[in-house]
């Protein structure tokens, strides 16, 4: 096993310590950095100031289903598809500036955020595995994150066929928002 340089280590603790300000889960800073747990978990205390929270990660493709998640979901997806396109960055770079841009977009729009940082990783871990994919939407023609293999000939997104109870919660997304929720490549 090859031991790290300062610089490796110094990289990955500055990778750890925007992804608990983010909000990540230990699981991700596990998988993404070359730290210990002992390590990740006094990052963790000292950036948050109280213990990371237990439990497992989402695990079903099913939550980005469901519309608001999914027109979120499909936000993200859309920025870092943008990098994805121009290798300008890959990876955790990629996720880390998509869910920055993704922040942006919903703070200017004075939305509350729907994806967390590890949910965003998720998904684009769906998206590697084959599990989801992008379906163009027939009537505003935004690219929304749709099961693998569906058939998506016919695909409307959430926005255009909005759930009669869409909306009707404390913190609903504004109908004037889709043009710029919809993303197209």
């Amino acid at each position: 096993m090859k031991n790290k340089t300062i610089l490796e280590e110094a990289e990955d603790i500055q990778r750890a310590v925007e992804m608990v300000s983010l909000g990540a889960r230990m699981q991700m800073l596990e998988a993404e950095t070359n730290l210990s747990r002992e390590r990740l978990l006094k990052i963790y205390k000292e950036v948050r100031g109280m213990s990371p929270p237990k439990g497992m990660l989402p695990f079903s493709t099913d939550w980005f289903m469901a519309w608001q998640p999914n027109v979120h979901a499909s936000l993200f997806m859309g920025f870092y598809a943008f990098f994805g396109a121009r290798d300008t960055l890959n990876g955790l770079d990629a996720v880390l500036k998509s869910y920055h841009l993704y922040l942006d977009h919903i703070e200017a729009e004075s939305l509350e955020p729907v994806l967390s940082i590890t949910r965003a990783w998720t998904l684009v871990r769906f998206f590697d595995a084959d599990l989801l994919q992008r379906a163009s939407c027939t009537a505003c023609g935004g690219r929304y994150v749709a099961h693998a293999y569906d058939p998506v000939q016919d695909y409307v997104c959430g926005l255009c066929n909005m759930p009669s109870r869409a909306g009707k919660g404390k913190k609903a997304v504004r109908r004037g928002t889709r043009a710029s929720l919809a993303i197209a490549d």
